[in-house]
């Protein structure tokens, strides 16, 4: 596969070999990005929420999800093996019941080089795995589906889903 034919994928250089993009060139923006994992949880799992959040013999779950979330934003150079270590400026989760499922929300701002839509990824999908080892005792039927970028702003395009 020669790269003239893989001009899109920027992180493949002349020899289609895998390379980080040297960003050195590229002007700070203000860089914002959200994104959403969404958990079906069964009635099982619903009939131990007390109030807004979800208590189990771990924990308050939403509280240990929103945790793992920002530290896992905080994380991502070190798991997605590309992606630039950034100074976030800003990181929060949300994690909010709609019907049967967990929302989670996950914000991340950085003014700089290269965008934070990975950080936001990861930290709402760390939090979705959190609220699944959290109550898989009490069922096994959980699924986590939906994850995907609401939002992203500054860099060359912006994008909006919601």
């Amino acid at each position: 596969m020669s790269n003239a034919s893989n001009t899109a994928f920027s992180h493949l250089d002349g020899q289609d070999r895998p390379h980080m993009v040297d960003v050195g060139g590229k002007a700070d923006t203000e860089r914002t990005a959200i994104a959403e994992s969404r958990v079906f949880l069964p009635a099982a799992v619903r009939n131990c929420m007390s109030g807004e959040e979800l208590v189990t013999k771990k924990g308050a779950v939403f509280q240990t999800a929103i945790i793992a979330g920002i530290m896992a934003a905080k994380k991502t150079p070190e798991l997605i093996p590309l992606c630039h270590t950034l100074l976030l400026d800003h990181c929060s989760v949300t994690v909010t019941l709609e019907g049967e499922e967990a929302v989670i929300r996950c914000t991340v701002k950085t003014h700089g080089k290269t965008g934070v839509e990975m950080e936001a990824l990861t930290g709402a999908s760390v939090a979705a795995l959190t609220v699944y080892d959290m109550c898989k005792a009490l069922s096994m039927e959980m699924v986590i589906r939906d994850t995907k970028l609401i939002v992203k702003t500054g860099g060359k395009r912006d994008h909006n889903a919601s």
